[in-house]
């Protein structure tokens, strides 16, 4: 029932969302928390099975209410403001919203989900001094480590010999 008064309001969370993660401001760290969430929910593995009536939806719900409000608590107020005044709401229905949700889940369940940020920093951290993290952006970017020159930069596909069929 918490999640009722948030229905009408949730296609204007959904862009609140969008603009923040799309701000440069914004750490990766934060919008990895949505991507992990999102990746959650769509992946056919859940903590309870989507083919339990009602209860199937709950960890779904669960993850996705974690996610957004840790997302949301990383941020600066500023930030989240200016956001909000983009889309005409105000501060307080957000606020009202958050303390709705966080009474649903349970306070040890929160206390452990909020470490994940810093899980994920230190993942990054790992990432970039093993080289990974430039792996990954290439792969992204769709070109190979042997896409490189031979001064070792990378080429982009412009700048690749067209390969014989």
């Amino acid at each position: 029932m918490a999640f009722l008064p948030l229905a009408s309001r949730g296609p204007t969370y959904g862009r609140l969302l969008l603009a923040l993660a799309l701000d440069p401001r914004v750490p990766a760290s934060r919008k990895a928390l949505l991507i992990l969430a999102a990746g959650y929910v769509l992946s056919p593995l859940d903590l309870i099975s989507d083919r339990i009536p009602v209860l199937g939806a709950l960890d779904d719900i669960a993850v996705i209410v974690l996610a957004v409000d840790l997302f949301l608590d990383g941020l600066p107020a500023g930030l989240i403001d200016e956001k909000l005044a983009e889309l005409g709401m105000q501060r307080s229905e957000l606020d009202e919203d958050l303390r709705r949700v966080r009474r649903t889940i349970p306070a040890p369940v929160r206390a452990a989900v909020a470490r994940v940020p810093e899980a994920l920093e230190t993942v990054a951290d790992v990432a970039r001094s093993t080289g990974l993290d430039e792996r990954v952006q290439q792969l992204v970017a769709g070109l190979k480590p042997s896409d490189r020159g031979a001064d070792g930069d990378r080429r982009s596909w412009s700048q690749m010999e067209e390969v014989p069929a």
